[in-house]
C-alpha cells in the first residue's frame, strides 16, 4: 500500500493529534445510503431503500467543519449507488490533503471511469469486499456474477498503479479456511489486503461467528502463514497488533473496551449520529457532548471488533508509530 505524501502526512498527523487532545473523533464514517445492490448473509443492509431522505453533497460540509476528522470513511448500503458521489467526496475534501478518504464498497458497480472520477475527487483508498476467492463470494453477497466482474476489474485497475486498492475480507466461521487463499488472491491481483472480524451485533445471527477449538486452531493456522508473508510493502494493511486483538476477538468472544462515538462516529444517510453502525441510538450533530456523556462513558459492548474500531482502540504512541511505520511518510 502506497504511503500518504509527505505534506498530506504532516497535516493528516497534525490534525489527529489536536483531535486527540480536544476530543474530537479522528474517523467519522458517511454512509451515504442505506440502499445496496447485495443482500449479503453478515448484513443488516440489504436491496433497494428509500434515499428520498440521503444527505445532499453540500450538506456534508456541515459536518466536516464541526467534526474534523482526520480520516473519512464513504459507505452504506452501497455507496456507488449514488450517482452523485463524486460530489459528496469533494464536499468532504478540505482542499489541504485532509481528510484521508476511503471507499468502503461492494465494488458491484464500480467501473474504470468511476474509479477514476473518485480518485480524482478525494479517494485515497479503496476498499474492496471479498468474502471468498472464487465464485462462493457471490452466494454469500447475493449477487450471481459479482466475483467475475471483481476478477476482470479489479486486476485491469490494479495496472493502472496507483496502488490504492484493498480487498477487505471479513473473516467469519464460513471463510476462515480461505484466509490465506485470499492473500493469495490479493497478490494474484495485485492489490493489498485487510481483515475484519465478524460480528453478530449487525444481524443478531450468531452461525459465523467462530465457536470451537478446531476453528480457533484454523484461524490461527492461516493467520500466523499470512503474517509470515508480510514485507515492507505494507500489502497487509492491518498491523500484527490489529491481527492480533482480532484472534483474541474470537477466542473470547468479545473485544470490551470499545470508544464508539467518541475515537469515531457514524453519520446516517439521513444526517443523524450514531455512537457506531451497530449501535442505533440517534443524535443531531450538535448533541455529540450528550452522546459521549450519555453513551461512550457508559458503554460495555464488547460484541465487535470491525475495522474502524480496530484501527482506532489503542494508544496513541502505538497509533502513531504504527501509521508511521505504515502508511505516512517522513521524507
Amino acid at each position: 500500500m502506497r504511503k500518504v505524501p509527505l505534506l498530506d502526512s504532516l497535516r493528516i498527523i497534525g490534525r489527529g493529534s489536536l483531535n486527540w487532545i480536544a476530543d474530537r473523533p479522528l474517523c467519522v464514517s458517511f454512509e451515504v445510503t442505506d440502499a445496496c445492490t447485495c443482500y449479503c448473509r453478515h448484513c443488516d443492509h440489504g436491496g433497494p431503500r428509500d434515499q428520498s431522505h440521503n444527505l445532499r453533497p453540500a450538506d456534508y460540509r456541515r459536518y466536516m467543519e464541526a467534526l474534523r476528522p482526520c480520516v473519512v470513511q464513504v459507505s452504506g448500503g452501497e455507496p456507488l449507488m449514488r450517482d452523485d458521489l463524486a460530489e459528496v467526496v469533494r464536499a468532504i475534501q478540505c482542499g489541504d490533503g485532509l481528510p484521508y478518504t476511503i471507499l468502503v464498497s461492494n465494488w458491484s458497480l464500480m467501473t474504470e471511469e468511476r474509479y477514476l472520477e473518485l480518485r480524482a475527487a478525494g479517494i485515497g483508498q479503496f476498499s474492496v469486499s471479498l468474502d471468498f476467492p472464487d465464485d462462493r463470494h457471490d452466494a454469500f453477497r447475493g449477487f450471481p456474477g459479482l466475483y467475475s466482474h471483481l476478477e476482470d476489474l479489479i486486476p485491469r485497475l490494479a495496472r493502472l498503479g496507483h496502488d490504492d486498492i484493498v480487498l477487505n475480507s471479513c473473516i467469519t466461521r464460513d471463510n476462515v479456511g480461505e484466509i490465506g487463499a485470499i492473500a493469495d488472491k490479493a497478490r494474484e491481483w495485485g492489490v493489498n489486503l485487510c481483515y475484519s472480524a465478524y460480528s453478530a451485533r449487525r444481524t443478531g445471527c450468531r452461525d459465523y461467528l467462530l465457536n470451537s477449538a478446531g476453528e480457533l486452531a484454523v484461524l490461527n493456522r492461516e493467520l500466523d502463514r499470512v503474517e509470515a508473508r508480510r514485507d515492507s510493502t505494507n500489502w497487509i494493511v492491518n498491523s500484527p497488533s490489529t491481527l492480533d486483538a482480532t484472534r483474541r476477538y474470537f477466542e473470547r468472544s468479545a473485544a470490551p473496551g470499545c470508544k464508539a462515538g467518541h475515537r469515531f462516529l457514524v453519520v446516517t444517510s439521513d444526517g443523524m449520529l450514531q455512537p457506531c453502525s451497530m449501535q442505533f441510538r440517534r443524535y443531531r450533530l450538535e448533541d455529540r457532548e450528550r452522546m459521549i456523556e450519555e453513551f461512550t462513558r457508559h458503554n460495555d459492548c464488547g460484541e465487535c471488533y470491525v475495522s474502524i474500531r480496530s484501527y482506532l482502540d489503542k494508544t496513541f504512541p502505538r497509533l502513531l508509530w504504527e501509521n508511521v511505520s505504515g502508511f505516512f511518510s517522513f521524507r
